[in-house]
Order: structure tokens, then sequence, then C-alpha cells
């Protein structure tokens, strides 16, 4: 099938990639030259495992294409995804400015009967509202929902396994037809309504399980319990599971935090206040500031300390530092004086864009933690969760680690004889004084 996808960000990138090597002859269109040329080189401009090889693999076997011509891109196309940005506006709500100038353009080259299928998270409602503006251009056009349940990190993967594809129409040979594109993937299709659809994007709310353990985490501190054998328990009823049972410093990136605040927005406009979802937002906008709070509490002050911050993006495997909590983390460490260290497998460069000189980037754990007052483990990339517990003991001024991810064991802390502060656990204190000359 001839498809082209609108947006070359995440969900449009690994989309027409994955679609291309199912069998699809696939266009890729965006406004960004730099980038267009970049990705005919066979060059990802994001990071993520196993999205370069891939795109590589299908701009050999010509089933993929990455152009900025809109009319050359849509003309021929049987199915268009529409992949572009919905960020968050400052009250909260979708903004639709980039979804709706490419409806625009996309009304002016398209031959009838073409399909339109919104990727893009949008608020309930948005897909009747495009579906109007192509039936004022004269064109026959079945507006179609497929929401995206990607994680950043596990993109491909979750491409070729996930749980379930939703389709949300009202046009029966629309919906086949989309469903006729996923067949080669062999994942159980869900068909619903097209507002449905848009629901259930938002409705899937893991967000939640992250911010409700998290509470259950401090009040483990405070009592004295486990946070960690407190999930075990709790994930193993079938109606509860363990995914997204981890204790931690929140949740972060380009989805969690926009759909979360959109959704609130959509609730208000229909008079409905949604207190389960403020307390969600609430609460893990007071789980950044988690790690800065457990460092005072513990050093008094961080003025004229050297502090390493161990992982920068908001999740390991991706360069995404949108909403993570690593920023805040800095923010707070630089006004109070600290000197910051930061290390990340590949996010540095986004890092950099942010604070120029003002930190230092170490391109190593080692270079990042030695001669430290403090670490801060905020994400847990395999190389941090890897890292021997000793030589924090061996390389830092003072061994003390406060980990964002409980990443370590505490009978793991206790044996390397360090001050190992984590979530939802007790504190290892470390019982050898250590001498520096």
């Amino acid at each position: 099938m001839k498809i082209t996808v609108c947006g070359t960000g995440y969900v449009g990138l690994v989309t027409g990639v994955c679609l291309a090597d199912i069998g699809h002859e696939v266009v890729c269109f965006d406004t960004d030259e730099q980038k267009i040329n970049m990705l005919n080189e066979g060059l990802c401009p994001i990071y993520e495992p196993g999205l370069e090889e891939l795109l590589l693999k299908q701009l050999l076997a010509n089933r993929l294409h990455f152009s900025t011509d809109a009319k050359q891109s849509y003309k021929e196309s049987e199915v268009i995804f529409l992949a572009v940005g919905t960020p968050q506006k400052e009250d909260g709500a979708a903004d639709l400015t980039f979804i709706e100038q490419a409806v625009e353009t996309i009304a002016q080259h398209i031959n009838s009967h073409t399909i339109i299928v919104t990727k893009s998270t949008v608020p309930i409602g948005t897909n009747d509202r495009l579906q109007a503006m192509f039936d004022g251009k004269g064109v026959s056009v079945h507006v179609v929902s497929n929401p995206e349940f990607l994680r950043e990190g596990s993109g491909i993967y979750d491409t070729f396994h996930g749980d379930r594809i939703v389709i949300g129409s009202n046009h029966k040979e629309a919906k086949e037809k989309v469903e006729k594109i996923f067949q080669p993937l062999q994942i159980p299709i869900v068909h619903m309504s097209l507002k449905s659809a848009e629901m259930v994007k938002y409705a899937s709310f893991l967000a939640t399980k992250i911010s409700f353990i998290n509470e259950i985490a401090k009040l483990c501190e405070y009592t004295g319990a486990n946070v960690e054998d407190v999930a075990l328990g709790m994930g193993m009823d079938s109606r509860i599971g363990t995914p997204f049972l981890k204790a931690g410093i929140g949740f972060g990136g380009s989805c969690f935090p926009k759909d979360t605040k959109a959704l609130e927005n959509v609730a208000s406009l229909y008079g409905y206040e949604f207190q389960i979802l403020q307390s969600v937002i609430k609460v893990n906008e007071k789980q950044k500031s988690l790690l800065f709070d457990k460092a005072m509490n513990r050093m008094g002050t961080v003025e004229g300390k050297t502090v390493a911050v161990l992982g920068l993006s908001f999740k390991p495997n991706t360069d995404d530092i949108r909403d993570a909590p690593s920023i805040p983390l800095m923010d707070d460490l630089i006004e109070a004086g600290a000197h910051v260290r930061a290390y990340d497998p590949v996010a540095h460069n986004h890092v950099k864009r942010i604070y120029q000189n003002t930190i230092h980037y170490s391109e190593t754990i080692e270079n990042a933690i030695d001669q430290a007052d403090l670490v801060c483990i905020v994400t847990e990339w395999g190389e941090i969760k890897d890292f021997p517990l000793h030589k924090y003991k061996q390389m830092m001024r003072e061994p003390l680690l406060i980990d964002g991810r409980n990443c370590y064991k505490l009978e793991e802390a206790k044996q390397a004889d360090i001050t190992y502060i984590s979530i939802g656990r007790e504190v290892v204190e470390r019982k050898t004084p250590i001498f520096r000359y």
C-alpha cells in the first residue's frame, strides 16, 4: 500500500520505518529540510535503539523515502498518517496548530478517496473537527483514529509486539483498509468509534500507577516498610499487575506530562473536576524535587560541593530530556551553589543547549564521581545500574549516593559500606569512616 507519514518526529519516524519494513511503500514528509536530508543519508536525528539500522535497511530496499515536497508526498498516497506534534499550551490544553496546518496542506494535494489516520495524541472530538475541515475542501476523505502506545527506547519492539492496535472509525471501508495495513504484524485489533479511540489513549493511564506507587513509597519511608516488597505483593494481583509499580522520582518525557494536563483540560471544559488526575499531576510535580530535598536533609547545604548527576534523559535508551527530572534537580543544585557534573550516554548535547558551560559534562561515570561529595542517580541506564558500588567508596570524597531509581539492592549497598539513600526503602548508613589525605 502507498502510505505517507506526515511528521518525522519520534512517532512519525518509528511508524514510517516499521510500515516500510512490513512491506508498504512509505514516504515520510516533513518541512524541516535539514532533517529530511539527514534521513535520506540514512542518519537518524533521534536516539532510539535499532531505528537507524532499520531505517537504512528500508532505504536500501527502496521502500522508504523522505521528502519536503508536499505535492509529491500526498498526490498518490492511499493512506496518510498524521504524526505531527500537539504540544502543551500554557493552560494545559493540546495545541492543534501543527495538525490543522498539516490538514490544510494535505487537502490541497490529495486525490479523492484518501484515508487520513491520526496518530498524534489529540483531545476528544479533534478527529471530527478534522473530518469537517476535509469535508469543506471538496475532497472525499475519511478520518480514522489510530492512537500510538509506543515507549521511547522500545519503539521498534512495541510496534512489532504491541498488546493491541486501536482503530477508531465510523466508516466500514476505511477501518477495514487501515486494518489491512497492520495485518502483517499479527497483533489483536480493536475497532471502536472515533471518540472512543481518542479517549483510549488518554485513559490508558499508566501515570496514575506511577504517582500512586510514589505516594506509597513516601509512606514506606515514614513507617519503615520496603516499597519494593509492597509493589511485589500488589503486582501479583492479576487485577493490578507489576508494570509501572516502580517507585522513583516521577515520570517525564513527551507523553505522560502533556497527556495528563491535556485530559485535565478537557475535563474542565465540560465542567468536571478530575480530582484523581489533579492529584497525579501534583504528586509528579513534587517528585521532581525529591532528590534535592533528600540531599539538603542529609547535607544541610550543597554550596561549594561537587555533585555528580548520573542520567539526564527522562528514561533509559532515549536522548529525550523533555520534562526529565534531571533538569529541575540541576536547576536546584546550581541555584544552591553546587558544582554539577553530569553524565549520560547520549543526552549530553541536548543538555548543553540549556546549560552551556554552567555545568561540567563527564565522558564516563568514573570522571563524574571522582572526588564528588554527592552522587544522584536520575536515570536507570544499564551501565549506571551495572556500575560497581565499591567504586563510589573508592573514588568519591565521601561515599554518599542518592538513588532516584532504586538501581541497587539494599544488601549490596550495605556490603559496599557507603551511605545509600533510595526511594521508599530504609537508608543504608556507612559504618567505616573514610580518611582522605
